[in-house]
């Protein structure tokens, strides 16, 4: 579907597009091969547009006449949507990829009905349209956050659960996987600014500077939040460390008190014929209390010495 902007928004055919008016369009992957020929896109760039690139990557190409750009969208959810952008002149039209639930397309609409008609322009759509797609980015951080906090107390509290070290990693793949998808609106958002083929007004790139701008914040949150993320494994490795260290300092406790009853074991184990215990009414029973009174004796030593 088709819009043209005048002083009201239009729905129109492919046929009616004026290129010296203001128009903006949603189409699929299928319609874009007769659509792109209308337009004069390149026959590349078309065949880009017919499956999801699953690599982060700056898929970004000027040309004369128009630039192109493929963008892989992740939601809060953490589901991910495929569309590609064509910014010509007095044009802007995106192709859904591969966007199930329709909220990229719906971003869109809202976006282009953000304005009153007499003020839209290329620039403001560009602007509305990407800042829609990251209206959720500070929530991201502060959700991220807030479990990489939950997950640091557990730390110092000492209730770290079985499988928090993978509970962290994915942690981490979050953190990469937005950082990655901000560095690549980066990249688009720079190449819309840098403007080398003077599509856009260069009066209304302050909008895209301002988008600029705030997908850096947001790329600096995930880059902070990955640093505390490292910060967190390290605390988990000592953690485990510590953990190790305790267990291996009970089982040299255990060790130290019962070693001399195994001197003893062996002292009266040599069976020598002149032993005097051997035939000795209480032998036997000398021997066991000597053992338990070597270990109580340790026991005694190690509390005052604070072994446990």
């Amino acid at each position: 579907m088709f819009y043209e902007i005048k002083e009201t928004i239009r729905q129109i055919e492919i046929d009616e597009v004026n290129e010296n008016e203001l128009t903006v369009g949603c189409v699929t992957s299928e319609e874009l091969v007769s659509v792109g020929k209308r337009f004069g896109f390149d026959e590349e760039t078309i065949e880009a547009s017919q499956k999801a690139n699953l690599a982060f990557r700056t898929g970004v190409d000027v040309h004369d006449n128009y630039t192109f750009a493929e963008l892989r969208i992740v939601n809060r959810d953490g589901s991910e949507d495929f569309i590609s952008i064509y910014v010509k002149k007095n044009c802007l039209l995106i192709v859904d990829i591969l966007d199930e639930d329709n909220s990229t397309i719906n971003s869109f609409m809202k976006a282009l009905k953000k304005y009153p008609c007499t003020k839209i322009n290329e620039e403001r759509l560009i602007y509305r349209f990407i800042e829609s797609l990251l209206s959720d980015g500070i929530r991201i951080s502060e959700d991220i956050r807030n479990t990489l906090t939950e997950m640091e107390e557990t730390i110092v509290k000492g209730r770290v659960e079985e499988h928090f070290n993978i509970e962290l990693l994915e942690e981490k793949k979050k953190i990469l996987k937005y950082y990655n998808y901000y560095g690549q609106i980066l990249d688009i958002v720079e190449t819309f600014e840098e403007n080398d083929n003077e599509i856009l007004d260069e009066d209304n790139l302050i909008y895209v500077s301002n988008l600029s701008s705030k997908v850096t914040r947001l790329s600096d949150d995930m880059s902070a939040l990955n640093n505390t993320a490292d910060h967190i494994q390290d605390a988990y490795a000592t953690y485990l460390d510590q953990k190790m260290n305790t267990t291996m300092k009970i089982f040299t406790i255990i060790t130290t008190i019962f070693f001399p009853l195994t001197i003893i074991v062996g002292w009266y184990g040599m069976n020598f014929q002149n032993m005097p215990e051997l035939t000795w009414k209480y032998g036997y029973l000398y021997v066991g209390i000597l053992s338990v009174f070597v270990v109580v004796l340790l026991v005694v030593i190690g509390k005052k010495k604070k072994w446990f």
